[in-house]
Order: C-alpha cells, then structure tokens, then sequence
C-alpha cells in the first residue's frame, strides 16, 4: 500500500517551522536595522501629513511641530542610508533561503496533500451517493402509497444535496489550505521588502488568485455572449470569402470598422452613464440627426439652398477653421442643452430616463423636421474633413479621436470624485444619498456629460460622411448604442460596467454589422440579429443578478 501523502495541521506546521526560525531570524535583523531608518522616515513623514490636516493646531504650532519633524527626518534618513547597503543584503539572504527551500520543502509536500485530499473526499462522496441510492430503492420497494413515495423522493434528494454541501465545502477548505500555503512566501517576502515585489512575483499572484476565485458558472455568464459572438465572426470570415471572392480581415477593412465605430463610440460612452444608473437613452439618434443637420448647415460647401425656420443662413464667408469650430460648439451646446433638460426632470421628480428621454426624442425630431422640412442639407466643403479627421500615412485619425474619448471618460469614471459618486448612485442611491452624495447633481451631470459626447459624436460622424445632414439622420442609432453597452457588460441593474467594456461592445457590434453587409445580408434580418444578441446579453446580465441575491 502506498505511503499517504495527506498532511495533517501538525505535520504542515512542522514543514514550515524551520522556514519561519531562518527567515525569522533575518526579519528581526532588518526590524532592527530599520527600527531608526525607515520605520522613523516613515513615522515621521506620516505625522507631518497628520500635523498639516490637523484643524486643532494654531498656524505657528503647526509650522513648529513641522519644521521639528523635518529636523528630525534628516537624521533618520542618513540612518536609513548608512543601514542600506546591510539590509539590501539581508533581505538577498532570505530571498535565496527562500528559494532554495520554500517550495521543495514546504509548497510541494502541501500541493501533493491536498491533490490526495481531493481524492479521498470525492472518493467519500461517490460511497456516499451509492449507499444513499441503495437505500433509497430499498425504502421505496417497500412502499406502496404514492404519498409515502413522494415523500421519500423529497427526502432523498434533499440527502443527496446536502452530501453535495458537503463535498463542495471539503474541496473549499482544501483549496483554501493550498492557496494559503502559496500565498505564504509572498507573506515573508512582503515583511522583507516592504510590499514590494517584483513584475514577475505579481503576474504569479495574480494568476494564483485568478484561479482561487475563479468560478466557471459566473466565467460563463461574464464571457459566454463574448465566446458566441466570437464563433459566428470567425464564421462569417470563413464563408465571406467563399460567397464573395473577398476577406473579411483585410487591413483596409478593420480600418474601415474601426472608422465605423469611432462616432459611435462617442454615443456608447455617453449612454453608458445613464445605463450605470440603471437609466437609458431613447433620444440618440435624434442627437446624432440635430447635430449633424447643425453641422451641415455651418460647414456647408457655398451657401445654403434649404431654410432653417424659413431663414437662409450663409456661412460660407467665414473662415473653415471658424467653421469647424462653431459647428463643433453648436453641436455641444444642443445636445448638452436638450440631455441636460431630460437629466433635471429625471433627478428632480424621479421621472424614469426612459420617458424623459422619449419625450426628448419627439421634440428634436419634431423641431428639426419643422425647421428644415425634413431637407437634407446637402454635402459639407470638401476640405474639412481633412481638416478634422485627415489620413496620417493612410491611417484615419478619426480612430484617434475616439482613443482620446476613450481615454478622457475612463479617466472621469476611475479617478474622479464623480466617477466614484456615479458608481455609489447606480449601485444605491439611498445608501448614497445618506453618505453625502447629491443624487440630484450626479445624475443630472451624468446627462450633461452624455450630452457633451453625443454633440462630439454627431460632429465627427458629419466629418466622416461629408455632412448630408437631416432630422431622419441616425434613426436606430440608440439601440446600437444601448446594446454595444449592454453586451460590453454594463448592467441595467446599476452600478456595474467599465470603459474596456463599452469599447468591445462597440467594436462587436460594428464589426458584425460590417460583416453582414458584405454578405449581403438584408438590413431588416440585421436588426434581427441585434436583437436576439441584446435579449442574450441582458438574460445573462439578469443571470448573474439572481445568482448574487
């Protein structure tokens, strides 16, 4: 019979004794040597942030208790200095204990454990269950009430569960014990260096927490839509070039996406706020259609033939750069103007976005129509699309546009207050509110911001198109927006989203509706598609909703 590999508490806490005397013994060492270096540097620097946050003290008391601090910092940073070179040393001997020892002697032997303890517990499982089945057709053959057989039934199933309970939490606490044991040399190697590690120490814990955490139900639901959109791309690259002599993954095509999805990247950004507070936006596509009938109209090539209100306007005297910059400031201000009217009357009388902005979509349309009956403005001055979005050795910049968009909003929601403030209000705005937060000013900021993107966005997209801009403009362009975000992974249930996500959503969607198009696929059954994608991603989205109530 072969020798067991199981450790019992006693027997790991041996392993790891003499591990813990040698390394120990150098700590105390360092302990010493920083004891009136860095500790004091350290010390000191901390109680002079506290001296200077601190309301209690007189101006000339805190200048004192700073200038004495500071004094004293000089002599702890030349200890700190002189003990250097020796503590560098140290911590090079542990380090090479460490390595020479650790896992041969200690991580192995507990690896090898818990893999046997695996198996032993899945072993006593399996018994389990087959003496649980056994006696269950033994009871159930000699019942004869149909009553009693149910009832029997509902009580071997709830013995089967609860051996399952208990197999699972075996496997937790055995998985607990190897990562704990991973997770113990970076223990010692963080009081060594004063938690700091190398770039490939951090890849390695990285990766062993992944895998600690990891759940394959919930990597499921946060990746299967992601795994299946993949799969029908890579389908539809396969067969494009058998239907139509062309691949799908050319350089000029990805360029040609990525030129799609840069304006329409500007309306994701913009609605996925509003999405973050459990919120939407009906009013996109009418923003887009304002803004670049705006567009069009100021940056027109000679004066205009269609009349705005029954007015002629000429703009054609001004300068291009005027031009483009006066386009790109109207196109702010309406879409600004108009979110930010559907933001107060969602902040301030708790009127659902999807109403608010509904009737923003009926008064942009029905004014925009009004007031050029329904024209379409015709094209932009040629030379302004090379002004905005020129080719940089055959590269579109409007793609860099959208990088800076990208780069801007992920900055909002990840290092400012409001971003955190934004996040605090889609989770719970209760809580929120209680904290401190004005639900009132992030909500109505988060339509602004939205506003301020849409107005970019339709600019570009005018740019891109060489203006032909009307009312009917951009129709259905708030659906593409609204499940880019949704299928990038921004929940409706608040709270929950990043920028990566918005990008791949955007580009999913871009890219798909690029590639039915060169297949020929008809615009109606593409809409098909996207719906049954929205429906998928927000049925998954709900999944894991339940899962974590």
């Amino acid at each position: 019979m072969a020798e067991s590999k199981v450790l019992t508490a006693q027997a790991e806490a041996a392993l790891r004794k003499p591990i813990d005397e040698a390394v120990g013994k150098i700590q105390a060492q360092i302990n010493d040597l920083r004891k009136d270096g860095t500790d004091r540097v350290i010390s000191l620097n901390s109680h002079i942030e506290a001296m200077k946050r601190d309301k209690s003290l007189s101006k000339a008391e805190r200048e004192a208790g700073i200038e004495a601090d500071k004094q004293a910092l000089v002599g702890a940073k030349q200890v700190e200095a002189a003990n250097k070179d020796q503590v560098s040393k140290l911590i090079a001997q542990a380090e090479a204990y460490l390595k020479e020892h650790f896992e041969q002697e200690y991580y192995q032997p507990v690896a090898a454990s818990c893999a046997e303890e695996k198996v032993i517990a899945k072993k006593a499982y399996d018994e389990q269950v087959a003496k649980l089945e056994s006696e269950h057709k033994a009871t159930v053959a000699k019942l004869s009430d149909r009553s009693e057989i149910k009832e029997e039934n509902y009580v071997h199933k709830n013995k089967l569960f609860d051996a399952k309970v208990t197999l699972q939490a075996r496997q937790s606490q055995i998985k607990d014990r190897q990562h704990e044991a991973f997770n113990y040399q970076y223990h010692l190697l963080d009081l060594l260096r004063m938690s700091k590690f190398t770039f490939a120490e951090e890849m390695k814990q990285k990766w062993e927490n992944y895998k600690y955490t990891f759940n394959r139900r919930d990597f499921l639901l946060r990746n299967g839509l992601y795994f299946a959109i993949i799969v029908v791309f890579i389908i539809l690259a396969i067969i494009t070039p058998i239907i139509k002599g062309t691949s799908l993954l050319t350089y000029n095509n990805i360029l040609n996406i990525l030129q799609q999805a840069s304006p329409q990247m500007f309306l994701a950004l913009g609605v996925a706020g509003l999405i973050l507070l459990t919120g939407t936006d009906l009013s996109i596509g009418r923003m887009v259609g304002m803004g670049m009938t705006a567009s069009t109209i100021i940056m027109h090539q000679g004066p205009n033939t269609g009349e705005v209100f029954g007015h002629l306007f000429d703009f054609s005297k001004m300068g291009l750069w005027p031009r483009v910059i006066l386009a790109l400031a109207v196109c702010i201000v309406l879409s600004t103007v108009l979110s930010a009217i559907a933001g107060f009357f969602t902040a301030r009388f708790g009127m659902h976005p999807f109403i608010s902005t509904m009737a923003n979509t009926l008064i942009i349309f029905g004014l925009v129509t009004y007031a050029t009956k329904g024209v379409s403005f015709g094209a932009i001055d040629p030379a302004i699309p090379g002004m905005i979005i020129p080719q940089i050795g055959g590269f579109p910049s409007i793609i860099i546009w959208a990088i800076a968009a990208i780069a801007i909003v992920w900055f909002i929601w990840n290092k400012t207050r409001f971003g955190k403030n934004l996040y605090a209000v889609g989770g719970n705005p209760e809580a929120a509110s209680v904290s401190g937060i004005s639900v009132f000013a992030v909500t109505l900021g988060a339509f602004v911001l939205a506003g301020v993107l849409y107005g970019f966005g339709s600019w570009l997209e005018c740019a891109r198109m060489v203006g032909s801009g009307s009312a009917a403009y951009g129709q259905g362009w708030e659906m593409n927006a609204i499940a880019a975000c949704v299928v990038g992974g921004v929940s409706f249930t608040g709270g929950i989203g990043k920028i990566s996500g918005v990008v791949v959503g955007v580009t999913i969607f871009t890219a798909l509706t690029y590639a039915l198009t060169i297949l020929g696929i008809d615009t109606n059954l593409q809409f098909v598609f996207s719906g049954i994608i929205i429906l998928v991603a927000v049925t998954l989205d709900s999944l894991k909703y339940v899962q974590k109530k």
